[in-house]
């Protein structure tokens, strides 16, 4: 099973040196996949604080193909605003259409994707 891994599951653990279990054991059984999105909210911060060898680290995690349905995010948004879940941006939107297309599960921290994921058919990883 591949799990894709959000950058805010990737934020919390390089910036609290949080060492969670579920994420260590994902790397290590080398089950853990992102995408070229979630790599761009993460790769630049560490380029400024010049972390080279983390940046080779996250390049080299196997990535899943972006394949942008965009009819499809019009239907998702269309479904949280009726749903009342509002400030989803559409970074999250494809996140989530990538994790659904690859049946890979998401493992995040954020509140929005768990909401999501009770209208649309987004599988989360639960640690």
């Amino acid at each position: 099973m591949s799990v894709l891994v959000d950058s805010s599951i990737w934020i919390d653990y390089l910036r609290r040196a949080n060492h969670s279990q579920a994420l260590d054991r994902l790397i290590d059984d080398n089950e853990l996949v992102v995408n070229d999105l979630i790599l761009a909210e993460l790769i630049p911060a560490l380029m400024l604080k010049r972390q080279q060898h983390l940046i080779k680290l996250l390049k080299a995690i196997r990535r899943l193909p972006l394949r942008i349905d965009w009819d499809d995010l019009i239907k998702m948004q269309v479904k949280c605003l009726g749903q009342g879940i509002h400030k989803v941006g559409i970074p999250d939107l494809i996140i989530a259409q990538n994790s659904i297309q690859n049946k890979a599960p998401l493992y995040t921290r954020d509140k929005h994707f768990q909401r999501l994921s009770l209208h649309i058919p987004l599988r989360l990883f639960l640690e």
